[in-house]
């Protein structure tokens, strides 16, 4: 079966599920990160509903400048409205203690803003990107979702991430081969204190990873120790002399006091092994 897009196979009948599922929602603000599947799901909205559909990007601090500036350029490129709202999430109550439900605090201000610039343009939809993938692992967030009454299109068709990236790819996204992302909050080991300064930190240390030609990377925050997490076929290249050397060297000129390797290499969820 072939959705609109004329995919075929069973991603391309999940792809025809999603696209009557978006056609029966008439207008929707997508709440848009810029990754594989928040521009999936933007793309394949706009194609269903053309003008009907905004793009929404809540700022947080825990949101890179990096990543806000490929969300604007995605839109200016395919032609859809955006809007950006800035959000202090350090300001919520116990955010900054980072409590294993930090991630439901966070999404319950960001949703909430992100519903009422769609109300204010007479929408009453707002869409967001989870996939059935993000239905295992410790996830806080989704139930503040859930209560706020936003919709999961990906997970109403049955999509999973390699799925994604294979729809995405066949319609010339750009963000078909993105590495996942995930705020720099979750960076933070639970109970680590998190502060401007810490998240500037991470940015910049895994910013340098980026730079250096590692594929997928995170910088786990310890105190003043960095866990950095890079892909197993990727740990050799990070020991090497010369990169090792200049990471060390960077990574203390950021504020880190001791920098290691995680030797089981990225994983999401990582900081979630300990609950």
């Amino acid at each position: 079966m072939a959705g609109i897009s004329g995919i075929t196979g069973d991603a391309g009948s999940k792809l025809a599920v999603l696209e009557e599922y978006l056609g029966s929602l008439k207008k929707a603000a997508v709440a848009f990160s810029g990754g594989v599947d928040s521009a999936f799901l933007l793309k394949v909205a706009h194609n269903i509903l053309g003008s009907n559909v905004i793009a929404v990007t809540a700022k947080p601090y825990s949101f890179p400048e990096r990543e806000l500036e490929e969300t604007k350029a995605f839109c200016k490129e395919t032609g859809i409205q955006h809007f950006i709202c800035k959000v202090d999430e350090l300001g919520i109550d116990g955010f900054s203690k980072n409590p294993p439900d930090r991630c439901y605090l966070c999404k319950k201000e960001l949703f909430g803003k992100i519903k009422e610039i769609a109300q204010e343009h007479g929408i009453l939809n707002v869409a967001e990107g989870s996939n059935m993938d993000d239905c295992g692992d410790y996830r806080p967030g989704m139930a503040a979702i859930h209560e706020l009454g936003i919709k999961s299109p990906l997970q109403k068709a049955g999509l999973y991430k390699t799925e994604i990236r294979k729809l995405s790819k066949d319609m010339g996204l750009k963000t078909w081969e993105k590495p996942s992302f995930a705020c720099l909050a979750s960076r933070f080991a639970y109970g680590e204190h998190i502060t401007k300064e810490k998240l500037a930190m991470v940015d910049k240390a895994e910013q340098l990873l980026f730079d250096k030609g590692f594929r997928q990377a995170r910088v786990r925050i310890h105190g003043r120790m960095a866990r950095i997490e890079v892909l197993p076929d990727e740990i050799e290249k990070l020991a090497r002399k010369d990169i090792r050397e200049e990471i060390v060297l960077k990574l203390k000129s950021y504020g880190f006091t001791y920098i290691s390797m995680d030797l089981e290499g990225y994983r999401t969820g990582s900081m979630n092994e300990v609950l």
